[in-house]
């Protein structure tokens, strides 16, 4: 298994280029997984030293925060997407780019489909490419490894080589990186939510997937239909796990059901009548709309 310890950089802005900045002296690091969820591997570490910051004038340490805020700042094996419960994770939009975070990342599941560029240049390691590749949360890793952990798909960890070096970089051990949080972009993606296998009508556990621009959801409601009309009430789902929502009800809840989410930067949008009225357990409903 390999450890690349990384410095920590900032975006001041999501719509402009961000801007690349080393860390205080705190370790950060990626890891490369094979074959087990990050949840239940652990990971080694050996010393390392951090690289020289790419801007010093720039104050850093904060930990990552909504883009647009300003702030200091080998394939995948499964094709579940772990604790945030996404799912074919090695399929497009995400493509097995994908990582684990620790919980500064993770943040309880707040943090599930947040985006990250990360790179590694060639004085960290000959056969880094220096290009950033974007990287998506999808998983928790909790081996308290450094403050800020991403545990890299072989995918994206190979990604970050000069072409043809990818296995060899995989196998570079410990380098020194950069991250920094970005928007999401799914081209041809409209949020789409799962009912979750289980779900009933006093039951409904919902997944909400592919959200541009923050990636993430902090907040869902659902409104339900009655006597053919939608109700006007907005209800308040809670987190079950990861990036699924659950409500529990005593009264059978009616469809179509709409469904609002909000982002953690406070964006909100709503799909209307996005779950049917006779919806079933284990079926995706996508909708019309996104974030830009």
């Amino acid at each position: 298994t390999g450890i690349v310890h990384i410095s920590y950089k900032v975006s001041k802005k999501v719509h402009s280029r961000p801007i690349w900045l080393a860390s205080p002296p705190m370790p950060l690091s990626l890891c490369l997984w094979h074959s087990s969820p990050c949840s239940s591997r652990p990971s080694v570490v050996r010393p390392t030293t951090t690289p020289p910051p790419l801007d010093p004038t720039t104050p850093a340490g904060s930990p990552p925060r909504p883009p647009g805020t300003e702030h200091p700042p080998a394939p995948a094996p499964w094709t579940t997407g772990g604790a945030c419960g996404f799912k074919n994770v090695n399929q497009y939009p995400f493509s097995s780019m994908t990582s684990c975070g620790n919980e500064p990342l993770f943040d309880g599941g707040a943090g599930c489909g947040s985006c990250y560029e990360i790179r590694c240049v060639a004085a960290n390691n000959p056969s880094c490419s220096g290009q950033p590749r974007r990287v998506v949360i999808t998983d928790m890793n909790y081996y308290p490894v450094a403050r800020y952990h991403f545990d890299l798909s072989g995918t994206a960890f190979g990604a970050m080589a000069k072409n043809g070096l990818n296995d060899k970089l995989r196998h570079a051990g410990i380098i020194d990186m950069q991250f920094r949080r970005v928007r999401c972009n799914f081209p041809g993606m409209k949020v789409t939510f799962h009912v979750q296998r289980g779900s009933n009508p006093n039951y409904l556990a919902v997944l909400v997937e592919y959200a541009n621009v923050d990636g993430t959801v902090v907040r869902m409601e659902l409104m339900q239909t009655r006597n053919g009309r939608p109700t006007g009430s907005w209800e308040p789902m809670r987190r079950s796990w990861g990036s699924i929502w659950r409500m529990d009800t005593s009264r059978p809840l009616q469809g179509p059901f709409s469904m609002r989410i909000t982002s953690d930067s406070g964006k909100t949008l709503v799909a209307n009548s996005v779950i049917p009225a006779y919806w079933r357990p284990d079926k995706a409903y996508g909708s019309n709309v996104q974030f830009y």
